[in-house]
């Protein structure tokens, strides 16, 4: 009976701690929260959406549920976010350069100005290969993809997915062409590969990096200018050492908040950043072990962060003949 006691009072005090750390902030939650990840579970914006929802429930003292609804290249379940009523109670999650394009693409009509943008961490691709190609480089991919025109193929999570973007933006700035095949998701995309599908995957080291630990992809390069540390493997270099004429762009992600929510909710959520996630030993130690950079950031900061990926993807759709609204008609500024 006393052991029960003790453990009752722990309880209560603990409950009472989470309480009050509440207490501090303008926004006090009564029911739960729910953050729709518009990918497939297992991906990059799911991996990083549930780590940052655990840290956000510790001190916000209410759930947050992590909803998975994957489908048109993450605009599906960013409209549900968009649709849900204005209470603050219903969030999304993704990269911030896919939120800024939906429009440009024609799968959404939202601009990123319609939300709040509230980053953890910033994604880099790598082109990984299924270990029975012949590639043993980026380079080697290039020579493939200029002998043998569209028949190169590559699994990404669909137009618009940050892996699509990779893979664009490289083969566009080399005047390439390759056979596109899309998943709806990273982590089936990355598998997909894995299993022969297709012959590479431009996904985000986040969803690569237990297949590449485990030796069923071939890390090729990282499409950055720099290095990528990968713990439990090593350095995986960047696309810029063997290939020229190509420069990647920073890709971050986060939560996004629609604008028209209750002004304590956003007010909340800022606080939250700068006193939780901006501190976030969980999410540091998640960007070392996959890859990620841990970069938080919120508010203006974070969209000045976020636009010249947002700007350069639009831009390339337009180019490419692929977007549906011209960039310039939406506010979008060539880069």
């Amino acid at each position: 009976m006393m052991r029960i006691s003790v453990l009752a009072g722990v309880a209560a005090f603990a409950f009472a701690a989470t309480g009050a750390q509440a207490q501090q902030y303008p926004w006090k939650p009564d029911k739960p929260i729910t953050i729709i990840v518009p990918w497939s579970a297992g991906g990059s914006t799911d991996q990083v959406t549930r780590i940052t929802a655990a840290e956000l429930e510790k001190t916000l003292g209410q759930k947050i549920v992590v909803v998975n609804q994957p489908g048109a290249s993450g605009s599906i379940g960013t409209r549900n976010a968009m649709q849900a009523p204005a209470d603050g109670y219903t969030w999304t999650a993704g990269a911030a350069k896919d939120l800024g394009t939906y429009i440009v693409s024609g799968l959404l009509d939202t601009r990123v100005g319609d939300w709040r943008l509230y980053l953890n961490v910033a994604n880099v691709s790598v082109l990984g290969a299924n270990p029975n190609t012949p590639y043993k480089s980026a380079q080697d991919v290039v020579n493939a993809m200029k002998a043998k025109p569209g028949q190169v193929s590559v699994a990404t999570a669909g137009v618009n997915s940050s892996g699509h973007y990779g893979i664009e933006a490289l083969t566009r700035a080399l005047g390439l062409t390759y056979k596109h095949v899309s998943y709806d998701g990273g982590n089936p995309a990355v598998i997909a590969t894995v299993a022969g599908e297709t012959e590479i995957t431009t996904q985000l080291a986040v969803e690569q990096a237990q297949m590449i630990r485990g030796k069923r992809l071939k890390p090729l390069a990282v499409l950055s200018d720099k290095p990528l540390e990968l713990e439990g493997y090593g350095t995986i270099p960047p696309v810029t050492a063997s290939v020229s004429g190509f420069k990647p762009d920073t890709n971050y992600f986060g939560i996004f908040v629609p604008k028209g929510v209750p002004e304590p909710v956003l007010k909340t959520l800022d606080m939250l950043w700068e006193n939780v996630v901006m501190k976030s030993e969980a999410l540091q130690k998640y960007a070392v072990a996959n890859g990620a950079l841990y970069a938080p950031s919120y508010g203006d900061a974070a969209l000045n962060a976020a636009l010249p990926a947002i700007q350069n993807t639009a831009w390339l759709l337009q180019e490419a003949g692929k977007a549906k609204v011209s960039p310039d008609t939406v506010g979008i500024a060539k880069p």
